[in-house]
Formats: C-alpha cells, structure tokens, sequence
C-alpha cells in the first residue's frame, strides 16, 4: 500500500484538563500517514485521482484549533475519522504530540492507527 505523508503539521489550540490549559490555545504537533493506492494518480496525472494532501492537512489543522479537546487520545480520534471520510484513504496512522507538555521532555503524544471499516 502506498503512502501520502503529512509530516509536522502545526496547530494551535485548546487541549488538556488542566484549567491553564483550557485558557489560550497550545501549540498541537501532528503527523499523518494515509495509506491509498496511488496507481491510478501516477497513470493519469490528475489531481482529483490524488488523496490532496492540502486539503487533508487544512481540515487537520483547523480541527485540531476548534476542537477544544481534553485529551490528546480524542484528537487523534478525530483526527483518524476525518482523513478516513477522504475518497481513497483506506487506512490512516495520525501521531498527535503536545511540545513541552512533559519537563525535560520534547514532546508527548498519541499514536493511532485506524482503518476503513473499523
């Protein structure tokens, strides 16, 4: 299976429990691999054969920064959802990492992985 790669993706937005976090948005790193059959893509040249890796990381981004999720797990979830309603993704890997959340940490994060039809 082929892959379209979304690598480093960032967002700002409100997510965590804490009541200092629900006040001004955080910085939300987000990776997203999505697994398609580029064949056709290749045969014709033509976009609309493509998964738009444009398209799929503004509906990212702008999820991540209106969600208001608490946990990072819910936004990878929803994150996985939305790249799988995208015509040609048959599965999905979304990685969704807060920067700093963690002393001496760089950043910590889910990984999800999800496919169509489960």
């Amino acid at each position: 299976m082929d892959k379209v790669i979304i690598k480093d993706l960032a967002a700002r937005g409100i997510i965590g429990i804490n009541d200092w976090e629900r006040e001004k948005p955080q910085e939300i790193l987000i990776n997203i691999t999505v697994f398609t059959d580029t064949r056709r893509a290749a045969e014709t040249d033509d976009i609309e054969d493509c998964i738009n890796y444009r398209t799929l990381a503004k509906k990212a981004q702008a999820h991540a920064e209106t969600a208001k999720r608490l946990t990072v797990e819910a936004l990878a979830n929803d994150l996985a959802r939305i790249c799988l309603q995208e015509k040609g993704v048959e599965k999905v890997i979304v990685r969704v990492e807060k920067p700093g959340a963690v002393r001496f940490a760089g950043s910590v994060g889910v990984e999800v992985e999800r496919s169509r039809g489960t």
